[in-house]
C-alpha cells in the first residue's frame, strides 16, 4: 500500500511514515486499517507523519491485502436537480469522515438497464458498497435483485422514508394552525420513493384534520409548475376552493408561485404556499418561502454507516430490507428529487443520529383572507 514512485524522489512507504511518527509499522498499518484500538494521539502523530510525506495509499495495493478499496459507488441520476446534487457532495463528505471514497456513476432511474450498467460499472472498480440517489422503486428493486452480493442502500428507502413524511406532514399541520381548511397539494413524479414519502406524509396530516382540497402532480421542476398555474388559479377563485397549498419540494414552489402571481393571484393575501428542502435560495424567493428542511449530513452519515455495516462480509448480500424493495437498506435522508437542508444532527436527534425535520416559517404562508 506504498505510494507510487516519484520522478526524482524517494518512494514514500510505510516505513518512512512508521519512522517520522516514531511508530512501527504495524501501528502505521492499523492505522490505515481503521483498528479501533489505536489512542487517538497515536492515531494522529501517523496521519500527521503522512502529511509531511504526501503518503498516499494505494489503493488497488490496499484491495489486495484486505478485500476493500475503501471506496462507496453512488449511483446518481437526475443531477441536475437540487436534491441529488447536494446529496453527492453530502455523501462524499461522510464517506471522507468515516476513511473512504467515493466513484458515482450516473444513470436514467426509471431505466433499469441504464441502473443496472452504473452498478456494473462501479463494480468493476471493486466499490464496497452501492448507494443509490433519487432512487425509483422499480429500478432499486432491480438492482438489489442483480447484486445480491454487495450491500446496496438507497436514500430515503424504508425508515429513512419517515423524515420526508414527518417534514411534509408538518407543513400541512403549519397551513392548519394558521386557520387553512382547504388545502391542495403540488404533488412530486409518482416513480420517486421520496416524492410517493412526501405525498404520504401531506395525505396522512390532511386526513387526520380532515381537511380536503385538489392534487396535482409536477415533476420536481420549476418550470412544470409554472404551467399548471392557471389551472391551479382557476380552482382557488372558485366557490370553495383551496386557500393554501402544500407543494413537495422548493422548485416547484418557486415555478408555482410565480405563475399565480402572472395570474393575478396574490401569495400569500389570496393563497398560502409551502416547499420541502429549504435550498439555499428559498428565503430570497418572492415572498421568502415557508419550507421543510432536513438533515442531510445527518441521513448521509447514516447511509454511508449502513453500507459500510453491510460490506463487513462481502458474502453477506444485501443489507437488511427497508422497505420499498428488497435487500435495501434502511437510510434515509432527502434528496430524491429535491434535495434537502444541509443542517446538522443537533438537539433532538434521533437515536440514529439523524435531526427531526424542521420547518421553517417565513412570508408565503398567512391565515386565510376569509373563513372557510
Amino acid at each position: 500500500m506504498e505510494s507510487p514512485p516519484r520522478s526524482g524522489a524517494e518512494r514514500i512507504g510505510v516505513r518512512q511514515v512508521a519512522e517520522r511518527a516514531g511508530v512501527s509499522t504495524q501501528t502505521v498499518s492499523r492505522v490505515l486499517n481503521d483498528h479501533p484500538h489505536i489512542r487517538p494521539e497515536t492515531r494522529e502523530r501517523v496521519l500527521a507523519a503522512m502529511a509531511e510525506l504526501d503518503y498516499r495509499v494505494n489503493n488497488a495495493a490496499r484491495a489486495l491485502g484486505t478485500r476493500t478499496t475503501r471506496t462507496l459507488g453512488v449511483i446518481a441520476s437526475d443531477a441536475a436537480l437540487y436534491g441529488p446534487s447536494v446529496g453527492i457532495a453530502a455523501l462524499e463528505a461522510a464517506a471522507r469522515e468515516a476513511g473512504h471514497w467515493i466513484a458515482t456513476a450516473y444513470a436514467d432511474a426509471q431505466d433499469t438497464a441504464s441502473v443496472d450498467d452504473a452498478a456494473r460499472r462501479l463494480r468493476a472498480q471493486g466499490v464496497d458498497g452501492l448507494v443509490v440517489l433519487a432512487p425509483h422503486e422499480r429500478s432499486l428493486a432491480a438492482l438489489t435483485s442483480a447484486h445480491p452480493e454487495v450491500p446496496v442502500v438507497a436514500l430515503h428507502a424504508g425508515e429513512g422514508a419517515e423524515a420526508q413524511i414527518q417534514g411534509a406532514a408538518d407543513a400541512v399541520r403549519h397551513l392548519w394552525d394558521l386557520g387553512h381548511r382547504r388545502i391542495a397539494r403540488l404533488e412530486g413524479p409518482a416513480d420517486w420513493l421520496e416524492a410517493r414519502a412526501r405525498s404520504d406524509g401531506m395525505r396522512q396530516a390532511a386526513s387526520a384534520m380532515a381537511v380536503d382540497g385538489p392534487v396535482w402532480q409536477g415533476d420536481w421542476t420549476a418550470a412544470t409548475a409554472a404551467l399548471q398555474a392557471n389551472e391551479v388559479a382557476a380552482a382557488v377563485r372558485a366557490p370553495g376552493g383551496p386557500t393554501a397549498i402544500a407543494v413537495a419540494n422548493d422548485q416547484m414552489a418557486l415555478g408555482l408561485i410565480a405563475g399565480l402571481r402572472g395570474a393575478g393571484l396574490d401569495v400569500p393575501g389570496d393563497v398560502s404556499v409551502t416547499g420541502f428542502d429549504d435550498n439555499p435560495d428559498a428565503a430570497y424567493y418572492h415572498p421568502a418561502l415557508t419550507t421543510v428542511r432536513v438533515d442531510l449530513a445527518g441521513e448521509a452519515r447514516r447511509v454511508v454507516a449502513a453500507v459500510l455495516a453491510g460490506s463487513g462480509g462481502r458474502s453477506s448480500g444485501a443489507v437488511a430490507s427497508g422497505g420499498a424493495g428488497a435487500g435495501v437498506a434502511s437510510a434515509g435522508v432527502d434528496s430524491a428529487g429535491t434535495g434537502a437542508g444541509t443542517g446538522d444532527s443537533a438537539a433532538g436527534a434521533t437515536p440514529d443520529g439523524v435531526a427531526p425535520p424542521v420547518l421553517i416559517v417565513r412570508a408565503s404562508t398567512a391565515p386565510p383572507a376569509s373563513s372557510p
